[in-house]
């Protein structure tokens, strides 16, 4: 399957019989970010492109290299470190920077860098981009659907108001959702022993429901029940 709907993996030959059935690029908002003991650090990008690898083989389109760097809050101490992202967070106690977390730019720096990208995808002769990821990396590219829309004549797609509360991917901090999420993509890659088996203590740096309930099932259920939402916003009913 991911062989056979990457860019980067794809001969011109395979690149234009994949673009000519649908031209469609799905582009994996993703950071290299600390998610809790239990995940590897470039989550976020695992999570967006297996998604993206499993409506690709479904429904057509290219899936494009994740993107490690994104927006987020960031605040510069004292001592000129800067602190960003769950470092800040209430469930960061106490707060510090969070080990592995190697991703932070600006969200003016991040909207060049995605202009520049759809410049290119337009080059290249894709006619619609779904992107989504990262919590704030989509929240900066669907804050800008519209503009991008009428200056680059795409049709552009992201986890917008009208489909939020029906979408299942990435919508926790390292908890149950993203850790159910890489354990259905890479299990190999997760270890739930590393959180503390004693309930009473809560995972360093993450948000969400308990990541020790978590499931390959979960999982599962999760990546197709967007899949099921992309189908409809990008492609229509019924498929």
């Amino acid at each position: 399957m991911a062989t056979s709907v990457r860019y980067a993996d794809m001969r011109p030959q395979k690149f234009r019989e994949r673009i000519e059935q649908c031209p469609v690029a799905y582009l994996p908002l993703g950071t290299l970010e600390w998610h809790g003991e239990q995940l590897p650090l470039g989550s976020d990008a695992i999570i967006s492109e297996g998604l993206m690898c499993a409506c690709a083989s479904r429904f057509g389109g290219v899936v494009m290299p994740p993107i490690h760097v994104g927006p987020d809050r960031a605040t510069r101490q004292e001592d000129g470190s800067l602190q960003q992202g769950m470092d800040m967070a209430d469930v960061t106690v106490p707060k510090k920077q969070l080990d592995g977390s190697c991703y932070w730019i600006s969200e003016g720096m991040f909207n060049t860098l995605i202009d520049a990208i759809l410049e290119q995808l337009k080059r290249a002769g894709f006619v619609s981009v779904f992107a989504d990821g990262h919590g704030p990396s989509r929240r900066a590219w669907v804050s800008r659907l519209s503009e991008r829309k009428d200056r680059f004549g795409l049709d552009l797609f992201g986890v917008t108001e009208e489909i939020v509360g029906e979408w299942k991917s990435q919508i926790d901090h390292a908890a149950k959702n993203e850790t159910s999420m890489v354990m259905a993509l890479r299990p190999e890659l997760v270890d739930l022993d590393c959180l503390d088996s004693d309930r009473g203590i809560w995972p360093q740096g993450v948000a969400g429901e308990d990541p020790r309930d978590s499931t390959v099932d979960y999982g599962r259920d999760c990546i197709n029940a967007s899949v099921e939402v992309v189908g409809r916003l990008i492609f229509g009913e019924g498929l």
